[in-house]
């Protein structure tokens, strides 16, 4: 039998092999995060992402969604395809297109779980049959307070969580398992009196220290929020069509991010410097063959269209920004024209 901790030794090593650049384990227990999250919930925070309330404690009771669990593996892949510069550069050019640079590549969804199953096996191989399963933000788990109890970092002031020698653009990844592995210690908290996250931020998402109303945040509007953008929140989106990187870009542990080696996270179809106009003349036969395999699909096409046509609506006023909007004036459907409306008194 291996002795545990040369098991998990074991573990971290086949995981840097794998392409993950951190491994940490701890326990189930989430006591301090499920007050949180309970507190967050009866705040209405979660907007109309109902499946948050569904859950329940389902959430951060890891044994409630899987039997039998004792400890998480929790992962770290860095995605950051390009420099800070460069994000800089296309955040400040207001008729191109900023997409969040976590959905340039390929889905980290399907990359990461296939990577954690790998894993899996391979502690299959060490030990034989254990009780496991994968999560890759997927399923009800609470993965930013298992990564910090699992010494991946702390959750800053933006609520992401942060590592002081990788910043925070890395995505997580679980295993459930019973194998009642030796625990990793948690870094400390390292914001200090550091604001800028909240400064920041264009709509004030981050309405206090480590709490973000997800109502008024960018990336909830333009991905989670399947209705109406409400119109006070519109202008202060700019050219942000996917999500939001603000919080991270100003971050100042990020200087310490390194560019991802990974091949799947760079830039895919041209979308780190598509224009506006350029994207919102895709059709949807179009998106879909664009997006395939993006986690931007996800979306679909109207929600993709109202988003640029709010960026449109915030782009500086050209023939080219007007035909685009006017072309789409009578879509079909009543979400694309409300933003298209709305767009075009702005524009013309």
């Amino acid at each position: 039998m291996i002795p545990p901790a040369e098991l998990v030794a074991r573990i971290k090593h086949r995981g840097l092999e794998l392409g993950f650049q951190q491994v940490g384990i701890t326990d189930t227990d989430l006591a301090s995060a499920e007050s949180r999250l309970l507190a967050w919930l009866a705040e209405g925070r979660q907007g109309t992402m109902d499946y948050m309330a569904r859950h329940g404690v389902k959430r951060s009771r890891p044994a409630d969604l899987v039997p039998g669990t004792v400890r998480v593996i929790s992962v770290r892949m860095d995605y950051l395809p390009e420099s800070h510069r460069a994000m800089q550069t296309a955040l400040e050019d207001p008729p191109r297109a900023f997409i969040s640079r976590y959905a340039l590549g390929r889905d980290y969804h399907k990359l990461l779980r296939r990577r954690l199953q790998r894993l899996a096996e391979h502690i299959l191989a060490e030990i034989g049959p254990f009780g496991y399963r994968v999560f890759v933000d997927s399923a009800p788990v609470l993965e930013k307070p298992l990564a910090e109890k699992a010494g991946l970092g702390w959750i800053g002031k933006h609520t992401n969580l942060i590592h002081p020698k990788a910043g925070s653009w890395f995505f997580l990844g679980e295993i459930y398992t019973d194998l009642a592995l030796p625990i990793d210690t948690p870094l400390t908290d390292h914001c200090g009196r550091c604001r800028a996250c909240i400064d920041v931020c264009p709509t004030r998402a981050i309405v206090a220290p480590y709490e973000l109303d997800a109502r008024l945040c960018i990336s909830y509007l333009t991905i989670e929020h399947a209705g109406t953008i409400p119109e006070p929140l519109r202008p202060l989106m700019g050219n942000r069509i996917y999500g939001c990187d603000d919080c991270q870009l100003v971050c100042p542990w990020n200087r310490f991010a390194r560019l991802a080696v990974e091949p799947d996270f760079q830039a895919r179809q041209g979308l780190d410097t598509a224009s506006l106009v350029e994207l919102f003349g895709w059709d949807e036969t179009t998106f879909l063959d664009r997006t395939q395999g993006s986690a931007i699909r996800r979306i679909g096409h109207i929600r993709w269209l109202r988003n640029i046509a709010v960026a449109l609506g915030n782009a500086p006023a050209s023939p080219e920004v007007k035909q685009a909007l006017v072309s789409r004036a009578d879509h079909p459907q009543a979400l694309v024209r409300e933003h298209v409306g709305w767009a075009l008194e702005r524009v013309g």
